[in-house]
């Protein structure tokens, strides 16, 4: 049996217990309202789902597993992997054993190269990535499993194998969408010698003489793993996995969550600013310059992209861990100097104009810089690159959902009818 599978099996009986006790015990306390401007406006901070691989708090940051998401900027994703599912790093043994059971079942099917080169050239990358995943599902076990009655407690264990194949397959699947979708050749075959994220960037094809490229991939299928599990992705994704759909289906729907403009493709918007004052001044601005540019942005109605966040008020510790590394490896760079004097002036602009209730950088602020300096420049295909992050997020929190038991997700809607009685109702009843 498998390190992390054979973990798993001796945790899950008490994580099982632990939240059956919790329900008994304190199932009718109340932990959230909802007012209706939080009804109208997407349910924003709303508390209403259980999500244990991570959280994201407003002062802190990013935690897996209650460890700060700057702390862990130097392992591998295979590692974090396995910490939110197991709430553990891996010893050395756990993490040779589990990057051998990714290798075992990296081979992509020749169906898929099928598919994937069926579609209409200008299909988007993400169009094509969830199609890929989504056609995949032929090679479900749990799907098999459970049509011969698989029983309720051996959910998790069928959801895991999903998610090891698919986790297994999403770098040579993205790497070949790159490369079919953007004319750089044929699909390049994994090498077994590499780690995930290193291989990943390998099968990309882009130079790499100096092998920082490859810690970039590291580093930025780390530091967007997971995100708590109110985000789009994460919620599409824990919502379609609750009606019992497996892995690839629950995933492939969080990949077309991801790519919403308000979601995933933040990092290209904030580039194209990036690169936008590189136009106009002909290089990296005076900060002088900048500034009255960043004044200019905001009396025009517009905002700074990448700078504000729905949750957090400090600087996205995931902005410092990526800005130590442009510091380390690009500093000379125009496009990261030009991040980096962003980063200097535009806070205290922000707080100056005072609307802005964070004025700090979040991740997308400087991703995408980074991804540019190695040449990857084809903006509408950083989204994959988050999703084959991401996916990790996604599935650890499947599985968990599968060992619990967790129910099919269905809040109750009300119309607008209902809610303008209710407030005529609170309103009777505050002046009486």
């Amino acid at each position: 049996m498998p390190i992390l599978k054979d973990k798993l099996t001796q945790q899950i009986p008490a994580l099982r217990k632990e939240a059956q006790a919790l329900l008994k015990e304190n199932g009718n306390t109340v932990i959230s309202e909802v007012t209706i401007a939080q009804a109208f406006g997407g349910m924003r901070g709303v508390k209403g789902l259980v999500c244990d691989t991570s959280v994201v708090d407003a002062d802190k940051g990013l935690a897996v597993r209650g460890i700060p998401i700057g702390d862990l900027a130097d392992r591998l994703p295979e590692e974090i992997f396995y910490l939110l599912l197991s709430g553990e790093l891996p010893d050395k043994a756990a993490l040779a054993d589990f990057q051998g059971e990714l290798r075992a079942r990296a081979q992509v099917p020749d169906y898929i190269w099928n598919v994937l080169r069926a579609m209409p050239e200008d299909s988007h990358p993400m169009t094509m990535f969830s199609t890929a995943v989504l056609v995949l599902e032929r090679e479900s076990v749990f799907r098999r499993r459970y049509a011969e009655g698989m029983p309720k407690d051996q959910y998790w264990e069928a959801a895991l194998e999903d998610s090891l194949q698919l986790l297994a397959k999403l770098p040579t699947i993205a790497a070949g969408i790159y490369r079919m979708h953007y004319g750089k050749g044929n699909p390049i075959p994994s090498n077994p010698a590499l780690d995930w994220g290193a291989d990943y960037a390998f099968m990309l094809g882009l130079p790499d003489p100096d092998g920082q490229f490859a810690n970039l991939m590291r580093l930025y299928l780390t530091l967007h793993c997971d995100h708590e599990g109110g985000n789009v992705s994460a919620f599409t994704s824990h919502t379609v996995g609750s009606a019992l759909s497996d892995p690839y289906y629950a995933v492939s729907a969080g990949l077309d969550g991801l790519a919403g403009p308000l979601h995933g493709l933040a990092n290209q918007e904030c580039l194209h600013f990036v690169l936008g004052t590189r136009k106009k001044f002909g290089g990296v601005p005076t900060d002088a310059q900048l500034r009255e540019y960043a004044w200019n942005t905001l009396k025009e109605g517009h905002v700074i992209p990448g700078y504000g966040h729905a949750v957090l008020r400090i600087t996205d510790p995931r902005f410092t861990a990526f800005h130590k590394f442009g510091e380390r490896v690009c500093a000379q760079d125009d496009v990261f100097r030009i991040v980096d004097r962003i980063f200097a002036l535009v806070p205290d602009v922000l707080r100056e104009q005072g609307k802005a209730k964070d004025p700090w950088p979040n991740v997308d602020a400087i991703s995408g810089s980074l991804l540019y300096h190695f040449g990857l420049t084809e903006f509408d295909y950083y989204t994959v690159l988050f999703g084959v992050s991401r996916a990790l997020g996604l599935t650890s929190q499947l599985v968990i959902n599968r060992a619990l038991g967790t129910p099919i997700t269905r809040p109750k809607s009300v119309s607008t009818a209902w809610i303008k009685g209710a407030a005529a109702g609170a309103r009777r009843a505050a002046a009486a």
